[in-house]
């Protein structure tokens, strides 16, 4: 099902058409005098008369409710269905009219109603898209249909052959044209009829344009298969849109746009960057090059004998510009000596060609380093890669490969080549890490000395939370020395005196952590926003995996921490289940079903968590306050929180734990999730809906997998052999489950490996 939500200041002309088709079967009303037996001009009466008590320009709605072909609803169950549609978007005590048509393939009703109440207040309107999505998904399954698609399908364009042109049928070419120019329109910024004629001419479309009196009209025809031609149908006929006054806005809109320019620069440079490879350049090798080397859609020109004039680049930003559009001196017969020629050569010795080599050398370092199980420093891992190491991981890369398909060179020569560009540029790749590493080893110093003196409570456990500190950080200390926790290629000296206690073996932490928690600690003792740190979701998972730490901060400092982690998190979660939520009421007992809760300060709704030391709350967006104050459901959704939170206190799920099993499934992390729920059973803390979604799309799958392979033998063989035995079992299957993991690798390597070390408060 695919709900459409328009909204109008007038009413009349909507209940023209709604109640105008000839295959049109009124449905039924909603509070009215009679559900099926309203006077339609006293319907229309008392739509005016709440429209006029108001000046939005969004007083009346118009909803349509379109089933996917082959789906059926009978009458009743269509009406029950749009009541139910109604009253999630909030218009449950609205007067509105059901009307179903029958006049395309597929089963819809048209919904009309005012967004004005009797009160002359207005329905809040905010999130009105994003609550008929999550209204979609729940009636969907409630109903028995077949789910809408999670994201905005790309309609791509009907092939490039002679329409079939039915006779009878005296829409089929309008139609054929209203998808053509829909879909054109979309997908290009077009800036004149000449291009549009051009974009149409390829799929038979002609484009006619007449000036009368100053206003431009436009007309349209199309191709037959016999050769004859369609009589031209004006352009406000195949739709209002696509009439001449409304195209040229559109033309001007995308000729004025602030991105054309910027656009054309960076086409600028991408070509020149190409040419500068070359030596020669035969014309029709170019589109294959550009795609290669630049990711450009480039189509030739021809001229009337078929030989190549010009080329023209299809952009990803949807402007298609000639070259001498993009810049002067950039066509094909502007550059003769690079263009004139049967053959198509590279520089041996271009300055280009070595900025290239240089950047798959990098490219190759960084994927190698990428799938290290056990990482050193950087500037480590270039002095210990062998040259036939790197050079097998660089043969794999698509700008390798472009390379060597042009350079027409053996393979010794191309050895050399390679070996040429390897050394010095290994070494200058090896001296910029070494140089960033320890500058970050000095800052890292820095910072553990004003955390000491500042961040942290003086207490009996001082030399273990300066211990737990120097981990966090990914460092450790020796003897005055401070080096990386993985190496010892760096020393910075620093005076630590006897305030430290830390274990002989490291305990590993990981990189993501560290990383979040030097952000954290930095944007406390500067006292920054969250706009200057930057945070991001996980911070709120810190006192989970560094608990000493965290514990021993002075109350100001953690109460700070506190709301900065509540704040992010809660951005976090607002969208991860926007799609579910279908009313107010809804945004309230997801974040109740998360852990946290609303409370009134000052006439404003403040978000709190269970999982923080100390109380804090923050505010909400103004634009969110409105949209949960204007609803009826407020006092009550409000009443029902304490229900909810203490019966996730009852089942002690109160802690990071069962929040970190929800972020881990809202992250696709399937496999790792149920790690924690069957060896630990750490239950979710996510509302039912987004539980059942994730259980349909594989975490029920991955709770199969991961207790199938708890029962083998070798399985528990390996448990028990330590921490480290479900390492091997942590890496991703899929490749859906790959780009999710990559994002995540440390925080689960490092539950992997530490299993109950740090998963508690």
């Amino acid at each position: 099902m695919i709900a459409r939500l328009l909204y109008r200041n007038k009413v009349q002309g909507v209940l023209k058409y709604v109640l105008g088709k000839p295959e049109s079967t009124i449905l039924g009303f909603h509070n009215t005098y009679s559900d099926t037996d309203t006077n339609l001009k006293v319907f229309e009466q008392v739509l005016v008369f709440l429209g006029f008590r108001h000046a939005s320009e969004k007083r009346y709605v118009h909803a349509t409710l379109n089933l996917p072909r082959g789906e059926h609803l009978d009458d009743d169950t269509f009406l029950a269905l749009s009541k139910a549609y109604m009253e999630y978007m909030g218009y449950g005590e609205q007067p509105f009219i059901v009307v179903r048509h029958h006049d395309t393939e597929h089963e819809h009703v048209h919904i009309v109603s005012s967004t004005i109440r009797e009160d002359c207040s207005q329905i809040n309107l905010s999130f009105d898209y994003r609550r008929s999505m999550a209204a979609q998904k729940y009636l969907e399954k409630e109903f028995g249909l077949s789910p809408s698609p999670e994201k905005r399908t790309v309609r791509e364009l009907p092939k490039l052959e002679t329409p079939q042109l039915n006779p009878q049928d005296g829409n089929g070419v309008r139609y054929y044209m209203q998808d053509i120019l829909n879909n054109t329109i979309q997908k290009h910024k077009v800036r004149s009829f000449d291009e549009l004629a051009k974009l149409l001419k390829k799929h038979h479309i002609q484009l006619k344009v007449v000036e009368r009196s100053g206003r431009v009209g436009v007309a349209y025809g199309i191709a037959t298969k016999e050769g004859y031609r369609s009589r031209f149908i004006g352009g406000y006929t195949v739709h209002p849109q696509f009439s001449g006054p409304k195209l040229q806005q559109v033309f001007e809109r995308n000729r004025q746009s602030a991105l054309l320019p910027m656009v054309k620069k960076r086409l600028e440079k991408q070509i020149q960057t190409t040419y500068k490879l070359f030596r020669t350049l035969r014309p029709d090798h170019l589109p294959e090059i550009l795609g290669s080397h630049q990711k450009l859609d480039c189509r030739l020109n021809y001229n009337d004998q078929g030989q190549v004039v010009d080329f023209t680049i299809h952009d990803k930003s949807g402007y298609v510009l000639r070259s001498d559009e993009i810049a002067t001196g950039l066509g094909i017969h502007a550059n003769p000596d690079l263009f004139q020629t049967d053959h198509t050569q590279m520089y041996m010795d271009s300055r280009q060609l070595e900025l290239e080599f240089q950047r798959c050398i990098r490219e190759a370092f960084q994927k190698i380093y990428r799938d290290l199980r056990y990482k050193p420093l950087f500037s480590e891992h270039i002095l210990r890669t062998p040259l036939d190491v790197l050079v097998r991981e660089m043969m794999k890369s698509e700008r390798f490969l472009f390379l060597t398909k042009y350079l027409h060179t053996d393979n010794r020569t191309l050895w050399k080549l390679i070996d040429s560009h390897y050394h010095p540029f290994s070494e200058e790749l090896c001296t910029s890490a070494y140089n960033k590493e320890k500058q970050e080893l000095q800052k890292k110093a820095d910072l553990i000395l004003r955390t000491r003196d500042q961040l942290f409570q003086r207490t009996l456990d001082q030399r273990e939370v300066l211990g737990v500190l120097l981990q966090s950080l990914g460092v450790r200390h020796h003897e005055g020395i401070l080096t990386y926790a993985n190496s010892k290629f760096h020393q910075v000296p620093i005076d630590l005196g006897e305030d430290l206690l830390q274990s002989g073996v490291n305990p590993y932490t990981p990189p993501g952590f560290v990383r979040e928690n030097e952000k954290l600690l930095e944007g406390l003792l500067h006292d920054r926003s969250v706009k200057e740190i930057r945070p991001s979701p996980t911070a709120i998972f810190l006192p989970m995996v560094f608990p000493k730490l965290y514990h021993a901060m002075a109350p100001t400092f953690r109460e700070r921490f506190d709301t900065l982690a509540l704040q992010v998190y809660h951005r976090y979660a607002e969208r991860m289940q926007a799609g579910f939520e279908k009313s107010p009421k809804d945004y309230i007992a997801f974040f109740n079903a998360r852990g946290f809760y609303f409370e009134e300060q000052g006439g404003k709704l403040q978000v709190g968590s269970l999982y923080s030391k100390y109380k804090v709350t923050v505010s909400l967006s103004t634009k969110m306050q409105d949209y949960l104050q204007s609803s009826p459901e407020l006092p009550s959704a409000i009443a029902t929180q304490p229900l909810i939170l203490n019966h996730i206190i009852a089942k002690g799920q109160d802690n990071l734990k069962s929040l970190w099993m929800g972020h881990l499934m809202e992250c696709g992390l399937y496999k790792q999730a149920a790690y924690s729920y069957v060896l630990d059973r750490i239950t979710p803390n996510l509302p039912p809906e987004l539980v059942d979604h994730h259980m349909a799309n594989g975490f029920k799958e991955a709770l199969v997998a991961v207790a199938t392979e708890r029962d083998r033998q070798i399985q528990a063989n390996m448990l028990q052999a330590g921490y480290n035995a479900l390492e091997t079992l942590m890496d991703p299957t899929t490749s859906q489950e790959e780009e999710a993991y990559n994002g995540f690798k440390d925080e689960l390597t490092d539950y992997s490996k530490y299993k109950g070390n740090w998963l508690g408060m």
